[in-house]
């Protein structure tokens, strides 16, 4: 069973996510012939605070 884990910065709809999530299956499907019922997929949405690049959050650069 293909597992895919996604981390994004927490802000996406719930549509959005749920577009990547297809999105996603579907490009498991066609890269590794699996059929979709076996592909699990897990979004992880990390707060702007929680994640960071160069020691300057998300949360950070956007109020700078």
């Amino acid at each position: 069973m293909p597992l895919v884990q996604v981390s994004l910065a927490a802000g996406r709809t719930p549509e959005q996510i749920r577009s990547l999530i297809s999105e996603l299956t579907a490009a498991v499907v066609r890269a590794v012939d699996a059929p979709a019922s076996n592909v699990r997929v897990i979004v992880t949405e990390v707060p702007a605070t929680h994640w960071a690049a160069g020691d300057v959050t998300i949360d950070e650069r956007a109020r700078s």
